[in-house]
């Protein structure tokens, strides 16, 4: 892959920073516009208001019919049957002070009103417009978690202003770009190594195999074409769990159901002439839990666990249980062993590729190194996980937990 340029042929049309839609420039614009919006209106409603209440405030609480007073409403009842001059204007002093104060009450009260609606209004209009100028990050988080899903071929593609979000959309799309191109790049460059690597590994045991039916070859050749082919076939088991590495690393697109019981069972069944040598007793019981996935990769996260149990045992009374069930949406295959004490500190290293309890690389003959990472990727590539956990009185508890 050549190098990305370094130069931009668009960096010298580039607009001015001053007039690019900003998101800082959008949302003063929008909140700025919406406050004053507010404040036109409640000041409107307030003239209104107001406006009504001086109306009421100054009518007269009487009016002269035939030469006699009679009130215009029930705010001052008492005018009529004043006959002196200074009680009738005392009685209609206070009988404006009272019906002004009963327009500044309703002047306030509809206020209040006004203003409670206006700040519902408000509220909901404002939620709106920030729901609309935020949702390219709800469709950036939506990508993001799917990426984080294994699924890098996903791309946000945000479309709209050149705003500080459709850069970091745009960068984000990059970065995933050439993550996308690195991993498909490893995963090729493993599969092509893993398969130009099976026909001379092929070639030399079926050499190393005529070798040794060759009734003339002495013991010493013989000895040594066992060791050979013993060599060889641990070559082959690692290649072989390469390319399962390289291929369970993708999300499982083909899924149909598959019960764990049944793969828990047919694994238990190609490791049970291993566990009698071994003087290990399998058991356990095993209630169906079907999930959505891959039968023959789910077989190997079994048969991998299954077997690592039954190697990494103890020399008398060892036994294996492998269980299965389910519960809350999900699908849980446990698989437990005794076995050595393994400290808490080890879990993680465990599942790492070539790595083993206490020794590292070819510092065993019991596998390749390779088991529990297929493990986790085959459980991470169903949307799944698997934990590992010490077992009191030694020995490990693995538990696969998948969706159903």
């Amino acid at each position: 892959m050549p190098p990305k340029p370094s130069w931009d042929p668009h960096a010298g049309s580039r607009p001015n920073p001053l007039l690019r839609p900003t998101i800082r420039i959008r949302l003063t614009l929008l909140y700025g516009g919406m406050f004053l919006i507010a404040g036109v209106v409640l000041l409107t409603i307030i003239y209104l208001l107001a406006a009504q209440a001086l109306h009421v405030g100054n009518e007269l609480p009487f009016k002269l019919v035939g030469g006699s007073v009679q009130p215009t409403n029930n705010t001052c009842p008492e005018i009529i049957g004043q006959s002196s001059p200074d009680q009738f204007n005392a009685v209609l002093n206070t009988c404006m002070k009272e019906q002004r104060q009963l327009a500044l009450d309703g002047l306030l009260r509809r206020s209040l009103i006004a203003l409670l609606g206006l700040s519902v209004i408000a509220f909901a209009f404002g939620y709106a417009m920030a729901g609309r100028v935020l949702s390219p990050l709800g469709r950036i988080t939506r990508t993001a978690r799917q990426v984080a899903g294994s699924d890098l071929s996903r791309r946000i593609e945000l479309d709209g202003p050149d705003d500080e979000l459709k850069e970091l959309a745009d960068t984000f799309d990059e970065m995933l770009e050439r993550l996308d191109r690195a991993f498909t790049a490893q995963q090729r460059f493993v599969a092509n190594a893993s398969h130009e690597l099976r026909t001379p590994l092929a070639i030399n045991r079926t050499l190393l195999e005529v070798q040794l039916s060759d009734p003339q070859a002495s013991p010493e050749l013989v000895q040594l074409g066992k060791t050979l082919l013993a060599t060889n076939e641990r070559s082959e088991q690692l290649v072989e769990g390469l390319l399962l590495l390289a291929r369970s690393d993708n999300e499982i697109v083909d899924r149909k159901p598959v019960d764990l019981a049944e793969v828990a069972s047919q694994a238990m069944e190609q490791v049970r002439a291993e566990a009698e040598d071994k003087g290990v007793e399998l058991r356990g019981q095993r209630a169906p839990a079907v999930v959505q996935g891959n039968g023959v990769l789910l077989e190997r996260i079994a048969l991998n666990l299954v077997q690592n149990a039954v190697r990494y045992n103890v020399a008398e009374d060892g036994w294996v249980e492998v269980t299965t069930e389910s519960r809350q949406g999900q699908a849980v295959l446990v698989v437990a062993n005794t076995g050595p004490v393994v400290p808490a500190y080890e879990m993680d290293n465990i599942f790492e590729p070539f790595r083993r309890l206490r020794t590292e690389r070819t510092g065993s003959d019991k596998g390749v190194g390779l088991g529990l990472s297929i493990a986790r990727s085959v459980a991470r590539a169903h949307g799944g996980r698997i934990a590992a956990e010490p077992r009191e009185g030694g020995g490990l508890v693995m538990r696969v937990v998948l969706p159903v």
